[in-house]
């Protein structure tokens, strides 16, 4: 490693942990105004509006592919040079953005102000800006806000802002309920909901809802079982409303989506024989739908760069359940509370906290890897030196949950192994 590279810290791993690295350096990340293209998805009612530069707008549209004459509920409300010297009231600006698009699209009951490097930059309060407009449009219409800023997140870290911006205004109860954190796609979470209602467990409430104006209620008898790695800081502001975590990992894989029911099941009482009836059926579809992914990624040397923060779920399930072998596997930010059961599955595994980019490179290059999951930005260098490479992307924006989506998330994998496999014949 040469003089001017940042520092690798060989952090002590707690007992029973994978050994730790921590990198900080240059990044190669998207920032959280990515989270948008799927947010805007699933809240129906809802509209993100991102108070930002021209880069921003044409990031968004280009990750949604959004054609020109579509009206997505989303948008951009462009910082100009006038807003950015200080000549022109960004304020009022902002408020006459606001007051337009809510008269032309009067289907919209939520509205996020989502912060950006530019508004950042100039200090403009979008807290204030919410509170303003709120006492002109509640309650028609609630105006919430987040930060997508590249400056402050990291990729899927958007989410987790517009749901902990969201936590405020759950309304209260104390019933015992459970309620799954994090944007799941719908037909996963139907699938979910019909599992849930044959272990006898509910009321089941999903956070975020699929409307806006319909939010979950929340209080000391919730139970929250995240359904993403990545909702850390909604589910410590759910803590602050009375809400309870179950310790589980995430849905991926048959290993992991039982052990996710599992730990429902145990809060709410369910006797093992209805779990095993319910679940053993499901668990051994999804093996088979996987098997068939198996012969081509057994014993295949994974290198997983940090991106999406689904790192080391993914890494668990692709070892334990397709026998690749890991090299390293990276995360923007690792959060034990969040994923404390899944490092306990991987003890052998180098985990590497944050990025160097330049010395992970070369981490990988010296590995020379059967398969890296990456960015988008270095996808297209690492296949030009003959590696092959699978978009981190594509991992969140396809239903890879629970057991039903098994076989589909195997072959996420094997697909870039099979064309590398053709390309070279």
């Amino acid at each position: 490693m040469n003089d001017l590279a940042a520092p690798l810290d060989f952090a002590p791993s707690r007992s029973g942990e994978p050994p730790l690295l921590r990198e900080r350096g240059q990044r190669e990340v998207f920032c959280g105004l990515t989270s948008i293209v799927w947010l805007h998805r699933k809240l129906q009612d809802a509209f993100f509006l991102v108070v930002g530069s021209r880069t921003c707008a044409h990031l968004i549209q280009s990750a949604a592919g959004v054609m020109i004459f579509a009206e997505p509920r989303f948008g951009t409300a462009i910082l100009g040079d006038r807003d950015l010297a200080g000549i022109a009231d960004a304020n009022d600006e902002l408020d006459r953005v606001c007051l337009t698009l809510l008269a032309r699209r009067p289907d919209i009951r939520a509205l996020f102000l989502v912060g950006s490097c530019p508004s950042e930059v100039i200090k403009l309060d979008l807290a204030k800006a919410a509170e303003r407009l709120n006492a002109r449009l509640l309650p028609r219409v609630r105006v919430l806000n987040y930060s997508g800023s590249g400056i402050e997140t990291t990729f899927t870290q958007g989410e987790d802002g517009a749901l902990r911006s969201m936590v405020p205004v759950l309304p209260a109860t104390d019933a015992r309920q459970l309620m799954i954190v994090g944007c799941l796609a719908d037909v996963v979470e139907d699938q979910f909901r019909r599992v849930f209602d044959a272990l006898g467990i509910g009321p089941v409430v999903f956070f975020p809802s699929r409307r806006a104006a319909e939010l979950p209620a929340v209080g000391p008898n919730t139970r929250l079982l995240p359904a993403q790695p990545f909702v850390g800081d909604a589910v410590r502001t759910l803590f602050a409303r009375g809400a309870q975590l179950l310790q589980a990992p995430y849905p991926f894989g048959a290993e992991g989506t039982t052990a996710w029911f599992a730990a429902a099941a145990e809060a709410f009482d369910v006797p093992a024989e209805r779990f095993a009836a319910v679940t053993g059926a499901l668990a051994d579809r999804a093996r088979r739908s996987a098997a068939r992914y198996r012969e081509r990624l057994q014993g295949k040397r994974l290198f997983l760069m940090p991106d999406s923060q689904l790192e080391i779920p993914l890494a668990r399930f692709l070892s334990r359940e397709m026998g690749m072998e890991l090299i390293e596997v990276g995360t923007p930010y690792l959060d034990r509370q969040m994923v404390g059961r899944e490092l306990a599955l991987l003890p052998a595994t180098r985990i590497c906290e944050g990025q160097d980019v330049d010395s992970q490179l070369d981490r990988v290059r010296a590995a020379q890897p059967d398969l890296t999951v990456c960015g988008l930005g270095l996808a297209n260098p690492l296949e030009a030196e003959g590696l092959a490479t699978k978009w981190s992307i594509e991992l969140v924006f396809t239903p890879i949950h629970g057991f039903e989506q098994t076989g589909d998330l195997a072959e996420i994998f094997a697909r870039p192994l099979e064309r590398r496999a053709r390309l070279t014949v």
